[in-house]
């Protein structure tokens, strides 16, 4: 008996500004049952809105360093002076029960994945434009010129690092991304490393039918 596809582990990383959150989020709520976002821990403080343990867990300095000497989290990396890292437990745990799932995290993090688990899948997500990516950054209001001009001159050293991913997602048009990511990540269950225990079974099979008696023998 086959057993059930484990889910895929999918990193997905851009530069600050790029939509990668906005992509994971409608992502999510156009098949909820397909994906589990994980969410990370930072040390990072909220910006208004957000909730802890909904878009990221926010711990201080000190309690991301426990968790770290805890192996509690299965990558982590410092960016703009500040943690995030990825808790190992629910990420399991979800893979297991054949979900697809997303971690949403800086390249640091995301090289470190590919390393530690060779199959995981990486994406990176582009706006069309560097002068595009610069307006989405200041058009968030949410932040000063100085952390502005930091988060561009670290898409400058990002941009190194993108031909280790195996995607490359141009966010333009938000639905057509989206489901560009989704065709994506269904495409690669059919990868046909990702299919040994099916293909082995059904060479089985073949082996088995062929060696019964053959059509106009005699048993």
């Amino acid at each position: 008996m086959i057993q059930k596809h484990k889910g895929i582990l999918t990193v997905v990383s851009g530069f600050s500004g790029a939509g990668k959150g906005t992509i994971m989020k409608k992502l999510l709520a156009d098949h909820p049952d397909r994906y589990a976002l994980s969410v990370s821990a930072t040390t990072r403080r909220p910006r208004e809105g957000e909730t802890d343990g909904v878009e990221y867990f926010f711990r201080s300095r000190e309690e991301f360093e426990r968790m770290i000497a805890d192996e509690a989290l299965i990558e982590y990396a410092e960016y703009v002076g500040n943690y995030y890292g990825t808790p190992r437990r629910y990420v399991a745990e979800q893979l297991d029960a054949g979900r697809d799932v997303i971690l949403e995290i800086e390249i640091q993090g995301a090289l470190k994945i590919k390393r530690r688990f060779p199959d995981a899948l990486l994406l990176f997500v582009m706006p069309p434009d560097a002068k595009e990516l610069k307006h989405r950054l200041s058009g968030r209001g949410t932040e000063p010129v100085d952390v502005i001009a930091s988060r561009l001159e670290r898409a400058v050293k990002e941009a190194e690092g993108i031909g280790e991913y195996d995607y490359l997602v141009i966010n333009d048009v938000l639905e057509e991304c989206v489901e560009e990511v989704h065709s994506i990540i269904k495409n690669e269950h059919r990868r046909v490393t990702r299919n040994a225990e099916r293909i082995r079974a059904m060479q089985e099979d073949l082996a088995s039918l062929n060696s019964g008696p053959q059509r106009g023998e005699q048993s």
